[in-house]
């Protein structure tokens, strides 16, 4: 197993360093058979999460997004000023947030969170509403886009690595698995979502994954890949390549392009032949 390549490191001590709470990510769609090769280069600067002996551990996430979908359409769009709002449920841990991840202009990250009941992750109560209309207006001086809809859930299984200097973080993710009330989707075990979060950009492991021949790729949102392999969307140039390496076997749908999508009338209410729209209007 390829997290047994890493000395451990516990929560305690993870948390002692710095949080990657605001930082610039990388996302890279590597095979297991790759990342297996590259784990020992990787261990010689990283340790690995373990709590109670366990190095992976289990995730599920809930999305919401506007009935227009705004939230998916600044993200295709490119808007350098863009949120997602999410649950999240711990399932080892059994903890639970609210989650706001906000991008800057200068394409950095920010990630609030409040706790939250795990027996309502379908849903944002008043708490959860305030708290994230209070992060847009700290980070934007406006506030959300609410009102917000549940979309899609997901749950997958995440490593964690830690470098032993500086705050750079990796995280690994696999057996991604998405559905809403109408059908569900699963990428295979053996491809990987590799995230590197740094205060630069370009960190360790970016260096060690670029040095192998595996290079970002230009957009791998679990969120707006999630919502393509359901057919909730149709599926976009901007994700297309990611799309493809980790779900080959739904094909290649209707593409679109949102540069000639995107005029002012452009509404994601709108359906496409091939695809629904089952939160519009709602």
């Amino acid at each position: 197993m390829i997290e047994q390549e890493f000395a451990p490191i516990s929560l305690a001590d993870l948390n002692a360093k710095a949080e990657m709470l605001t930082r610039l990510d990388n996302k890279y769609v590597v095979s297991m058979d790759m990342l297996t090769k590259l784990a020992p280069a990787l261990g010689a600067h990283f340790d690995i999460l373990e709590i109670d002996g366990k190095r992976c551990f289990d995730y599920r996430t809930q999305y919401f997004d506007t009935p227009q979908m705004c939230s998916f359409r600044h993200h295709v769009q490119g808007r350098r000023r863009r949120s997602k709002v999410r649950t999240r449920h711990y399932l080892d841990a059994d903890i639970c947030f609210v989650e706001v991840k906000l991008k800057t202009l200068r394409k950095v990250t920010v990630k609030k969170r409040l706790p939250h009941d795990p027996g309502a992750l379908d849903q944002l109560t008043t708490p959860a509403m305030q708290f994230v209309d209070e992060a847009h207006v700290d980070r934007y001086e406006q506030g959300s886009l609410a009102p917000y809809v549940p979309t899609i859930q997901m749950q997958y299984q995440r490593m964690t690595l830690v470098a032993r200097s500086g705050g750079e973080r990796l995280t690994i993710d696999r057996s991604l698995q998405f559905w809403n009330h109408q059908t569900t989707e699963e990428i295979s075990p053996e491809m990987l979502v590799v995230e590197t979060k740094s205060a630069f950009g370009r960190g360790i492991a970016d260096n060690i994954l670029r040095g192998a021949g595996c290079h970002p790729v230009g957009s791998c949102s679990k969120y707006c890949i999630g919502l393509a392999a359901l057919g909730v969307v149709p599926q976009f140039n901007k994700f297309l390549p990611a799309f493809r390496r980790l779900l080959p076997h739904l094909g290649q749908g209707q593409v679109f392009d949102m540069k000639r999508e995107q005029s002012t009338s452009y509404s994601l209410q709108r359906r496409p032949t091939n695809a629904t729209w089952p939160f519009a209007g709602q």
